[in-house]
């Protein structure tokens, strides 16, 4: 492992292994056949170039898509690692010349698609060499159960067998444990061991709102992510021209891909958008698997997508050099109906079941009210068991639960209308009912006779709409998924019989966007720019993407720690020799006389590099935590932070959460029920945790009010880490 951590640094430019990277080199330098499940971003590639490097023979490398595969090629030849392609795409005078650097040993890495296996000509050069390693990239696509399943992966595992001597790794960003073990079977893995990396990427900021005005909510987004690259997702080809044009004609730098589009005009766009020629990509699923561009800064799914595995897939195009990058989906349930009737004209039986398994999986997901990362992550096998991530927009809603209001009422006169109506019918005309909406439809199921007929008329259609949704995210009531029915669940009969009390939100505005407050970067913006554009103009030069030469997160760290020599440039992440004697100079340039320029005070003890702050701010809650802890009082970090005093508490609560102490001086002056009742709600938080507050205030009759619960939560985590 000496050897593969000196390549490792000199050539990539990184100090240290990422989680299971060394593992996995380890696994595969000693022939020993292995599969990965690693996130986009994760590293994967490293896993398998290290070896690459080391072994006397060559490795394969197949892929799925010629794109990929030539962004790949384009990094390794400018770290100085010679590597080789053969596709359709490549000069016949091109071709010869890889081809002959394959034959005579000079190349370490071959690139091929799974279909030229079958070409004659490459058939005998590979019999005629030593072949060591065997990758196959997005080896999902060999199975079934995945949800990009090629037919062209299933020759692999006849391939595999005429190289008996060669390691053979399946890498892949997404795959379930059924998928896991079809890639096994069908690639003929030798007694693999299994590499599991953990399917978070903290640096994605995942966010769900109802789809109520697209078009606006799209400008509203974009408008936040002004002058950066990001990918718009939509159903249907129709849907991704029809955006395009329309953001187009407002200025907005994009450009279309879909299947309906030539092979030319999906080449160029792709390629106009890897080179940051177009800012943004409007496309259909057709686009981006294994897409190597790393300064995507965010994914907007303009529909629903199909089902969880493509929505992982997707998101993890953005933020694969480490940095924040945003992820939002509108949803909406007629979306799911959409889905429904492509799948219904599936012919075979077992497809539509799979498919609809899929399709219920992602509506859970997007109708969640817990942290996203759980039902996503545990999707694919893994416990996820923090309670909050804080990088989603259900964990940093921050929602004050004394906003909440007794909503059982008009709950019940909800469910009333379902039953009386034969829970056969969808939300619109539920509505309909509760409004005295005397439609033909309504009229001719004599429904305008029902008691319940124009009950709801002090709550308007879209407070309807949200308290439904609400309901059915609470599990009270249940959708039909294949035909948009509502029917009550068995939790339905304790709120209509027993009174049991329902809280809620029935404000319009609780369907609006939340803000997101964006997570500040540690760095000089203008050195920044300065460094992008003048990485923009190598490339352009070059004829090649602008991550090839540096990614984002090494023109931050530049702008952070401003490097003044070439050892201390060297410590950039991602810098290595060979980028070092190709670029140093030049980027040392632009810095030294930047920070001359500026009057920039380095903060250096005889030129000893500062150490490297994180990429993203330390959360707000432990910020707030160290200052109530530094004697800052309650109401004054409210009013530094422009947040109501509740928010300050509830960060206390989180900060405790993670095992930290406060200081209860200032929280045990804002209590004022009784020793006892104090003892009895710590009682509750016994039995039933400190996640939900609202048990505890229904419980007690309402007698303790929200804020006063969540200053005991906060005294009561505190004495749990004694």
């Amino acid at each position: 492992m000496q050897k593969a951590k000196k390549i490792l640094k000199e050539i990539f430019g990184y100090d240290s292994f990422r989680p299971l990277q060394q593992e996995i080199i380890e696994s595969i330098v000693n022939k020993k056949d292995c599969l990965v499940v690693m996130p986009t971003g994760g590293g994967k590639s490293l896993c398998y170039q290290i070896p690459a490097l080391m072994f006397d023979g060559l490795t394969i490398v197949i892929s799925p898509l010629i794109s990929l595969m030539k962004d790949q090629v384009e990094q390794l030849r400018q770290l100085g690692v010679e590597t080789a392609l053969l596709n359709s795409s490549l000069s016949q005078k091109d071709y010869n010349l890889n081809f002959a650097n394959v034959k005579s040993g000079k190349a370490k890495l071959l690139y091929l698609a799974p279909e030229s296996l079958q070409k004659e000509d490459i058939s005998n050069l590979l019999k005629s060499i030593k072949v060591d390693c065997i990758t196959v990239d997005e080896a999902h696509c060999i199975s079934e159960w995945g949800h990009d399943f090629r037919k062209d992966y299933r020759q692999l595992g006849n391939f595999k067998k005429s190289f008996s001597s060669a390691v053979c790794i399946g890498l892949t960003a997404t795959a379930t444990p059924r998928v896991q073990d079809d890639i096994i079977k069908n690639l003929n893995l030798n007694h693999p061991k299994k590499f599991i990396a953990s399917f978070n990427r903290p640096n994605l900021f995942l966010q769900v709102i109802p789809k109520r005005e697209p078009f606006q909510q799209t400008i509203d987004f974009l408008n936040e992510h002004k002058n950066q690259s990001g990918i718009i997702y939509c159903f249907s080809r129709k849907q991704v021209d029809s955006l395009h044009n329309n953001l187009s004609e407002l200025g907005y730098s994009t450009k279309p891909y879909h299947a309906g589009l030539s092979d030319e005009e999906r080449n160029k766009n792709q390629e106009l958008f890897i080179k940051d020629e177009v800012q943004i990509i409007i496309a259909t699923i057709a686009f981006g698997m294994g897409i190597n561009k790393s300064n995507v800064r965010f994914v907007l799914h303009y529909d629903l997508p199909k089902n969880l595995e493509s929505y992982y897939q997707e998101i993890g195009r953005s933020g694969r050099d480490g940095v924040r990058s945003d992820c939002l989906l509108l949803f909406s349930y007629a979306d799911i109906s959409k889905i429904n009737y492509f799948i219904d004209q599936k012919e075979d039986e077992r497809e539509r079941l799979s498919a609809k398994v899929h399709l219920e999986a992602m509506i859970k997901y997007a109708e969640t009210e817990i942290c996203r990362r759980q039902p996503l992550i545990n999707y694919f096998g893994e416990l996820y068991k923090t309670d909050k991530c804080g990088m989603c927009d259900n964990c940093l809603a921050e929602e004050d639960e004394s906003d909440k209001m007794d909503v059982t009422i008009y709950t019940q006169k909800f469910l009333s209308t379902l039953k009386r109506t034969g829970e056969v019918f969808g939300l619109n005309y539920i509505i309909d009912v509760l409004l005295g909406n005397d439609t033909d439809r309504i009229l001719s199921n004599n429904h305008h006779n029902l008691s319940v007929f124009g009950v709801g008329k002090e709550l308007t259609k879209k407070q309807w709409q949200i308290l439904s949704h609400q309901l059915i995210r609470k599990e009270i009531v249940i959708r039909d998924n294949d035909y948009g029915s509502l029917k009550l669940s068995p939790l339905a009969s304790d709120v209509l019989f027993n009174n049991k009390k329902v809280f809620g939100l029935i404000k319009e505005q609780e369907s609006k966007k939340r803000k997101l407050k964006s997570i500040a970067l540690e760095y000089d913006p203008k050195l920044f720019e300065l460094l992008r554009v003048k990485r923009k103009q190598i490339a352009d030069k070059k004829n090649i993407p602008p991550f090839v030469i540096f990614a984002d997160s090494s023109l931050i760290q530049m702008a952070t720690d401003f490097p003044q020599t070439e050892n201390e440039l060297l410590k950039i992440s991602g810098v290595g020799v060979k980028k070092l004697e190709s670029y140093g100079s030049t980027f040392l340039s632009i810095i030294k006389n930047y920070v001359k320029n500026n009057d920039v005070k380095l903060k250096t003890d005889k030129r000893t590099i500062r150490i490297q702050k994180p990429l993203l701010d330390e959360p707000r809650h432990r910020v707030v935590a160290k200052s109530y802890n530094g004697g800052s009082s309650i109401n004054e970090l409210a009013v530094e932070y422009n947040v109501q005093e509740q928010t300050i508490i509830n960060h206390l609560a989180r900060f405790t959460n993670e095992g930290n102490k406060i200081r209860i001086d200032g929280l045990l002056e804002r209590v004022m029920v009784d020793k006892s009742k104090q003892t009895k709600v710590f009682d509750e938080f016994d039995e039933n945790g400190t996640v939900s507050l609202k048990p505890i205030f229904e419980k007690f009759n309402s007698e303790i009010s929200y804020d006063e619960l969540s200053v005991l939560r906060v005294i009561y985590l505190n004495n749990q880490k004694k």
